[in-house]
C-alpha cells in the first residue's frame, strides 16, 4: 500500500477529485495548507499598500491506494492539477505499513 500526498492549487481540487473517482478511489483527505516553493511567494496590494505574501494558499490531498494503481493515481493527479505555470505543486508517495478501519476492524487493503 502507498500513501499518495499531493500539494496543489486550491481551484484544481474538484478536477483532481473527478479524475480520481473513475480509478475506484472511494475516499481522500483534504487539508487547507500554506507554503511556498520556487515562486517564493507573491506581492499583493491591500488598501493601496503593497506587501509580500510569503506563504501561498494550497490544498493537500492524501489518498491511500493499493500498489497496483499507484501509477495511475499519480498520472491522474498530475494531468488534472497541471496549469503549466509555476506553483502547480508536488506529489509525494510514501510506503503505508498498515491501515485499520475503526468501525469494522478491517485491516490493510480491506480497510481501504
Amino acid at each position: 500500500m502507498k500513501l499518495v500526498m499531493a500539494i496543489i492549487k486550491p481551484f484544481k481540487l474538484d478536477e483532481v477529485r473527478e479524475a480520481l473517482t473513475p480509478l475506484g478511489i472511494q475516499g481522500l483527505t483534504v487539508s487547507e495548507v500554506k507554503g511556498f516553493g520556487r515562486q517564493k511567494g507573491q506581492t499583493e496590494i491591500y488598501r493601496g499598500a503593497e506587501y509580500m505574501v510569503n506563504f501561498l494558499p494550497k490544498v493537500k490531498i492524501e489518498v491511500a491506494v493499493n500498489d497496483d494503481i499507484v501509477d495511475r493515481v499519480i498520472e491522474a493527479i498530475q494531468a488534472s492539477a497541471n496549469t503549466g505555470k509555476i506553483g502547480d505543486g508536488k506529489i509525494f508517495v510514501l510506503d503505508l505499513v498498515s491501515a485499520v478501519r475503526i468501525r469494522t476492524g478491517e485491516k490493510d487493503t480491506d480497510a481501504l
